[in-house]
């Protein structure tokens, strides 16, 4: 599997081409952490963690994939771009705080991300122009 980068990420401009690009249609494969589930959830409480999620909220403006006009106002998720394994949490490797394999999400689209498709992705904005009498 190819590695994800916000780097690369950031050249597309739609969010339906920022979800493609990150979407693991159900892939599935990867070990899982099981019993060592104590070794994630004590990086998730760690200082380094919290300042790389807080440094990726801000860069995303608190935006859904970073994409201005998705605002997130709710249960923000700093996802990982690339899975993580049990041998990088307990080497404590650079790229598991590096803000450039981290992306800010909804939990609505990390959920799409990692188990679904397009079709239970937030919907953008409504653009509205003049003389519009459309109801939303």
């Amino acid at each position: 599997m190819k590695t994800r980068t916000y780097s690369e990420l950031s050249k597309l401009e739609t969010f339906e081409e920022r979800f493609r690009y990150l979407q693991l249609k159900g892939l599935l494969g990867f070990v899982t952490f099981g019993f060592d589930r104590w070794i994630n959830q004590r990086f998730y409480k760690s200082r380094e963690w919290k300042q790389a999620r807080d440094e990726v909220i801000v860069r995303d403006n608190g935006c859904d994939l970073g994409v201005p006009g998705y605002e997130i106002y709710s249960g923000l998720i700093v996802h990982h771009m690339n899975p993580l394994s049990l041998e990088e949490l307990k080497h404590s490797s650079d790229g598991i705080i590096d803000p450039d394999f981290l992306i800010c999400t909804s939990l609505q689209t990390h959920n799409a991300i990692h188990y679904s498709d397009e079709a239970i992705l937030p919907r953008g904005p409504i653009i509205r122009k003049s003389g519009d009498t459309t109801l939303w």
